[in-house]
């Protein structure tokens, strides 16, 4: 019992002198993975973070725009660069419910994008299984929150086959 309260106590702690982790912002971009949800578009979310705040939000939008580049990171990609007034996301984190796919990647290359974080893993069409490569000073993380963001595409497509 005492094993358990302490763990609680030392979350609660850290949680307190920085509730901006990883998780926090992926909740984020889960958020708007839902959004594309229930706009019946395939349930992909993503922040942009700079400095701890959320510089562009987005979902994927490819339906609703007729457009197969209207991924929720290029998307995101975009507004973050408008936000910063340059090109580059130097300093930035992409949170992205889903591994990015290589056309995402290569955008995301040519950002120079500081740190990547992905949920849900994409076997099929990711681009770590896709052989492409990210600059080589971004930093990468995966799966965090992957659960949830894989429960949201099964859901999705389970959804599509009805």
């Amino acid at each position: 019992m005492f094993h358990k309260e302490f763990k609680f106590a030392k979350f609660a702690v850290d949680t307190m002198i920085n509730p901006f982790t990883d998780e926090y912002f992926m909740k984020k971009a889960l958020q708007e993975a839902v959004m594309a949800f229930e706009k019946e578009e395939i349930p992909v979310g993503a922040v942009i973070v700079i400095d701890n705040k959320v510089i562009a939000s987005s979902h994927n939008l490819t339906e609703l725009l007729h457009d197969v580049t209207a991924h929720a990171e290029m998307q995101s990609i975009t507004a973050a660069a408008n936000y910063l007034g340059g090109k580059y996301l130097i300093g930035c984190t992409l949170y992205v419910t889903l591994e990015p796919c290589q056309m995402c990647a290569g955008a995301l290359y040519w950002s120079q994008i500081s740190r990547i974080v992905y949920g849900a893993t994409d076997e099929n069409r990711g681009f770590i299984k896709m052989g492409t490569q990210l600059h080589p000073k971004t930093k990468v993380v995966s799966g965090v929150l992957a659960d949830e963001a894989a429960d949201l595409m099964k859901r999705f497509f389970i959804e599509k086959r009805k």
